[in-house]
């Protein structure tokens, strides 16, 4: 690990779930209209061959986890259930009737929030609720986010004989004193229970999340948490590292000092501790803060260039158009982004008037669409090349000498028609993606709105 290039490397900038970025979208938005036509025109292009994706967004929580940077809504009021799925079924009919035909779900992921918060047999409405005008695709995969406090055998099996194959919980970190900095308290009994209830029940893939760099975080506990974690032996691990955005998001994320969060090399070191942990147990590393089993789906993915990020993070299957649904979803039709209201009132009355709830988007350009590509090339597989011409654009000179440093502190390869980021330079992936973001490029944000690229 070179401090010295951390220290160089550790900037503001984008995640890159999507390209644009949110805060370069279109300031003007984007017309309902063109929203509508390009979900068309995707649907067109990929109902028959891959099927669609959804991800719905269930926002409720009945606690504040401090390190959270979702939209969500807390309150212990069960009551909000019924209605907010009837809202969501009312915005999905919406959309339907945007489609010639009947659409084939390939990908569902319940996020939040909490899914876990509603019952079962809201979960269980829900579901239905949406294939009353859909039908699965061959090779589908549905996903759902569960808390371990709350995740009963009654939810697992429900959303099981749903079809739901896979899920993930969110541990964080065992120790005591970061739990409770973050208000987030749960046991490693609760973690194993629903862990182990997942296989009893059949659950194929089995996703466990931790934080890297939380208040009060030490080395000691990162190797607790993870030795506790590879005790269950979940297939896939997502160790994140944590996005420190208060200026965004609020005072839910001022629930402990700065000063208590171990910045830099001290942060990255626990990323490569944790690493390291996962390797001499089988892991191996998945683009970005992700690893999996050999076994699991994301791995083959991975081997057979077949790895897709999009909104919902790293997947095995890619879809062309995927529809969110929910407060705050944002929808990707390839050609164009839009967000749904954030605020619930506004969310629900555009969808009682019958209108698609959008408050923003943006409409791609065609070379948004070229460097989009390089960009998820980039995310997913660690490469990109242009040697087809229809993947150059005018900056591209540009790029190429801004990564000449890059290329000097030995990170990445360019060759004549590509890219190619070396494992010392695997940690800097974003870093690389920042100098294609000619948006980034042409305006700087004034304010600080991005975490820290490490």
């Amino acid at each position: 690990m070179d401090k010295k290039l951390i220290q160089k490397y550790n900037i503001p900038g984008p995640r890159y779930t999507s390209y644009p970025t949110v805060p370069f979208w279109n300031p003007e938005g984007i017309p309902l209209d063109d929203w509508k036509n390009t979900v068309k025109k995707s649907f067109n292009q990929s109902n028959d061959n891959e099927g669609i994706s959804l991800y719905i967004h269930l926002p409720y929580c009945e606690s504040l986890c401090t390190f959270c940077a979702c939209h969500k809504r807390i309150t212990k009021r069960h009551s909000v259930e019924d209605p907010y799925i009837e809202t969501v079924l009312k915005e999905w009919k919406l959309y339907v009737d945007l489609f010639e035909k009947t659409p084939k779900i390939k990908e569902i992921h319940l996020g939040g929030g909490t899914p876990t918060f509603f019952s079962p047999d809201n979960l269980k409405r829900l579901i239905e609720g949406i294939f009353k005008y859909a039908k699965k695709a061959t090779d589908y995969e549905f996903s759902f986010e569960g808390h371990p406090n709350n995740t009963t055998k009654e939810h697992l099996q429900t959303l099981f004989d749903l079809g739901f194959k896979r899920n993930s919980f969110g541990i964080q970190d065992y120790d005591p004193i970061v739990q409770k900095a973050i208000n987030r308290i749960q046991s490693f009994e609760n973690v194993k229970r629903v862990t182990d209830l997942s296989r009893e029940i059949g659950y194929k893939s089995i996703s466990h999340d931790i934080i890297f760099g939380l208040p009060h975080q030490k080395i000691s506990s990162i190797k607790d948490t993870i030795a506790k974690t590879i005790e269950l032996m979940p297939d896939r691990i997502a160790y994140y590292s944590y996005a420190h955005v208060p200026w965004i998001k609020g005072v839910g994320q001022r629930g402990f000092n700065e000063s208590d969060l171990p910045a830099d090399a001290e942060k990255r070191k626990l990323y490569e501790i944790g690493k390291q942990l996962f390797f001499d147990n089988g892991y191996y590393e998945i683009g970005m803060d992700h690893f999996a089993l050999p076994t699991d789906d994301l791995y083959k993915a991975m081997k057979n260039k077949k790895l897709h990020r999009n909104f919902m993070g790293y997947t095995a299957s890619k879809t062309q158009l995927m529809v969110g649904l929910g407060v705050s979803s944002i929808s990707d039709s390839w050609y164009s982004f839009a967000q749904n209201e954030k605020n619930e009132m506004l969310y629900t009355a555009k969808v009682n008037n019958g209108q698609i709830p959008i408050f923003r988007g943006h409409l791609l350009t065609a070379d948004d669409l070229i460097i989009r590509k390089h960009i998820l090339n980039l995310m997913c597989n660690l490469e990109t090349s242009w040697q087809n011409d229809a993947l150059k654009f005018k900056e591209l000179p540009q790029v190429l000498d801004a990564l000449q440093e890059m290329v000097d502190d030995d990170l990445i390869v360019i060759s004549e028609n590509g890219i190619v980021v070396k494992e010392k330079g695997r940690m800097f992936v974003r870093n690389v993606c920042m100098a294609f973001d000619v948006h980034l490029k042409r305006k700087k944000p004034e304010t600080r709105i991005f975490s820290m690229t490490i």
